[in-house]
This record gives structure tokens, C-alpha cells and sequence, in this order.
């Protein structure tokens, strides 16, 4: 059913508009556990299937609900799933060409009577393209000509005229992320796969993954198991990170840290130099793999109170070294 409209309450202060839109944005969410639980559903469902590989998802709209539409697009891509904006009147000067049988159409019309909009559904019905529609008016050309409806109706715009796109359009953007979100959480979509598409920023920097800060080949500290500690020494302080790897045949035998050196020399005094790298080794160090988040070998660390982790691979041989200075860098928390 179409919400009616009534002027927005007169208010003094400035707060008033953003009440007005969360009063919106919660009268959605009653929608969305209530009577539009089943389209939302279906709207998912129908998303999900273009998302494997059976079509692709175009959204589309004009003026603000075209800026929102944009919008959503650029959130399903960002959480892993292929979408494209259509502007509405380029579609219908060539853009129309995009468009092919098994795509899914997202339409945004808050009065479900858009011109621009009107004019794609003879393309989409020769196509059998199946449109899902976001509007206000259940009653509308959109509407009706939809196979999904999803009710963004508001009651009031935050204007104060009641006129200028406002509660209805965050409602719109609430609707579209939700749609977002739930087709990635029903795709098993985790933070790693978001990292894969969020290199850059501040962003990528608390998802970058530890293969991308370990240090290896000639920096990687490493000694053989039968090393004498002058060697080993020598190796801690060329390498600069107060550890080093102990190797044997190729694989992980154990670490040595600084404060290991430090308790050898508080037992044995002089004859401290006497031994050999597997005989005062930690057989037993943390290892983190290099497929891991950067903010969860820094929680290790922390919660380990140790400043380095050693990066090894499923074969088990030690692909490099994390520090905790590297991390901090990132500034992850």
C-alpha cells in the first residue's frame, strides 16, 4: 500500500531531521521482519543466483535514488558480488546494450513513476530481464510491473517542505545495503575474501595479510640445528629482528630470541658459547600462516607477549618472520 505523505513536524533544532529519518529507517526494519520478510527473501534468492554465475545484476535509477543506486552497486562489487550501475537516461540513448537475457534489473523510483524508467520496460519484458523494484508506492507502473517489490516507503521526509529526497532515500540506501549484506553472508563471504578487494587505504592496511610484511629470503634470520652460538649471534645481529629461525632439512626445528640468550647466559655464565643453536632453541614457537590477517598476528602477539612470529607454510618450511614493529606501522587498532 502507498504511505501517505504529511509535512514533516516544525522544529527548531536541527536534530529534528535526523530523528525523522531514523524514525524512517526504523519503520523498516518493522517492515522487514513483518510484511515485506518474504519479498526480501525472494529478492535475495533471485540475487544469489546471479551471483553464481547465472546473469548479472544491474541497478538503476536517476536524480538521488540514481546517486543511491550507485551506491548499492558499488556495495554488492564490494562485498563480492558482480553489479553495475545503469543510468537510467543513458539506457535509453545505447547504454540498454549492457542488458541481456538472465539479468536481474534493481530499479529505484521512489514515486515508482520515473519517466526514464517507464521507458526500459519493453526492453526488459522482450528480454525476459526480471526487474526487482525499490519505490514507495506499491500501486505504481514499477511496481506493478516488477516481479519483486520492496516497500521503501516513508512517512514523512526529513524536509521540512516534505519535498527534497531525504528519509526516503536513506531508506532506499538502508534497503539496498541490507540486500547487499545478506546476499554475501548467505555466499559464507569472510573478512579475508574482503581483504582480497580492499588493497588500498586505511582499509587494506588493517586487512593486509601477513605474507605481505614477513620478512624473507636474505633478511629471514635462519641457522641450522648444529650452529654454534657465535654463528648464531652473528645471525641475530646481521638480521636485526632479535631472533632467528633454527632449520632442519629445510624445516622448522625451533627459534632462538633474544631473551633466550639472555637466560643461556644467566645459567652458564662463560661457557654460555659452548652450545649449539638445537640445544637452547624453543622447539616449540608460535607460528602463524602467511594466508593470515595482519590484526590477527598482532592479537597473537599481544596475547602471547612475544614480538615476533615465525610464518610457516602448509609443507611446514618457514616461508619468513613477522615483527611486531611491522605491525604497529599499520596502525591496526
Amino acid at each position: 500500500m502507498p504511505v501517505k505523505v504529511t509535512n514533516s513536524p516544525d522544529s527548531s533544532k536541527p536534530s529534528e531531521f535526523v530523528r525523522v529519518e531514523a524514525a524512517a529507517l526504523t519503520e523498516l526494519a518493522l517492515r522487514m521482519d513483518g510484511s515485506m520478510s518474504k519479498p526480501f527473501t525472494e529478492a535475495t534468492a533471485l540475487l544469489l543466483g546471479v551471483a553464481d554465475g547465472r546473469g548479472r545484476i544491474i541497478v538503476t535509477g536517476i536524480g538521488k535514488s540514481g546517486i543511491i543506486a550507485r551506491k548499492i552497486a558499488a556495495t554488492l562489487r564490494s562485498t563480492g558480488t558482480q553489479a553495475h550501475f545503469l543510468h537510467a537516461a543513458e539506457a535509453i540513448h545505447g547504454d540498454l546494450g549492457m542488458l541481456a537475457a538472465g539479468d536481474v534489473v534493481v530499479a529505484l523510483s521512489y514515486s515508482g513513476e520515473t519517466e526514464e524508467l517507464l521507458r526500459l520496460l519493453p526492453t526488459l519484458q522482450r528480454l525476459k530481464v526480471q526487474l526487482v523494484v525499490i519505490s514507495g508506492c506499491s500501486t505504481s507502473t514499477l511496481a506493478r510491473a516488477s516481479r519483486i517489490f520492496l516497500d521503501a516507503g516513508v512517512s514523512n521526509e526529513a524536509c521540512p517542505l516534505n519535498l527534497a529526497p531525504t528519509a526516503s532515500t536513506t531508506v532506499m540506501l538502508a534497503l539496498g545495503d541490507a540486500l547487499a549484506l545478506e546476499v554475501s553472508r548467505r555466499r559464507g563471504w569472510k573478512a579475508e575474501d574482503f581483504a582480497d578487494l580492499h588493497p588500498g587505504g586505511r582499509l587494506g592496511k588493517r586487512l593486509a595479510r601477513v605474507s605481505e610484511l614477513l620478512h624473507s629470503g636474505d633478511a629471514l634470520p635462519q641457522v641450522e640445528i648444529g650452529t654454534p652460538m657465535t654463528q648464531v649471534i652473528y645471525e641475530m645481529s646481521r638480521k636485526k629482528l632479535g631472533m632467528t629461525t633454527v632449520l632442519e632439512h629445510g624445516r622448522l626445528a625451533g627459534m632462538i630470541s633474544d631473551g633466550d640468550l639472555r637466560r643461556l647466559l644467566e645459567r652458564d655464565g662463560s661457557h654460555a658459547l659452548e652450545h649449539t643453536a638445537g640445544e637452547i632453541m624453543n622447539s616449540t614457537p608460535v607460528t602463524i600462516s602467511g594466508t593470515a590477517l595482519a590484526s590477527s598476528a598482532l592479537a597473537l602477539m599481544e596475547d602471547r607477549k612475544i614480538t615476533s612470529l615465525v610464518v610457516v607454510g602448509t609443507n611446514g618450511k618457514v616461508e619468513g618472520v613477522v615483527h611486531l614493529h611491522d605491525l604497529w606501522t599499520l596502525q591496526l587498532s
